[in-house]
């Protein structure tokens, strides 16, 4: 049994997540895999009775096959969008709430290739904060916010091809 916390009806798609913000020497860490033409962040979705810290760490395990501590809360993120030809999603409102955790770095850290839900080969990948805006990679708002990281949580909300 998924014991993801999402749901959908009938057009209509919900999905809480927990992501993680590994940033050194001016780069996201950001993941790809061998279907998606885009990257995306580290973290998958809270499952039932796990708080999103937990799921941050579990996340970021089972995607780099490392250990990152959390060092605190960054960001709350609500993105509305709606499901690309290529996603899983394709033609649904989505509504997606991520809470956002920014990482400890890790010293030269070595990744494994792990597998996204689907049994796609997922790689992680160093994208510069300096051209992040110029690559195909979500959230875009990462392109504005990482670069002036301030000790304030923020709440972000986005609309990818979304009309309100």
């Amino acid at each position: 049994m998924n014991n993801d916390i999402g749901f959908s009806r009938e057009n209509n798609w919900f999905r809480y997540r927990a992501g993680a913000i590994i940033v050194e020497d001016g780069k996201v860490l950001m993941a790809h895999n061998n279907h998606d033409d885009y990257f995306y962040s580290v973290g998958g979705a809270v499952q039932f009775g796990e708080t999103a810290e937990e799921a941050c760490q579990r996340e970021v395990f089972e995607e780099t096959g490392l250990h990152f501590e959390i060092e605190r809360l960054a960001f709350i993120h609500e993105n509305f969008f709606v499901g690309q030809e290529i996603d899983e999603m394709y033609g649904k409102h989505c509504h997606e709430l991520t809470f956002y955790f920014l990482m400890k770095p890790i010293v030269n850290p070595e990744f494994h290739i792990s597998e996204t839900h689907l049994g796609w080969q997922e790689k992680m990948v160093w994208l510069p904060l300096e051209t992040y805006s110029t690559l195909k990679a979500f959230p875009t708002f990462f392109a504005d916010e990482l670069p002036h990281l301030t000790e304030n949580l923020k709440h972000i909300i986005t609309y990818e091809n979304w009309e309100k």
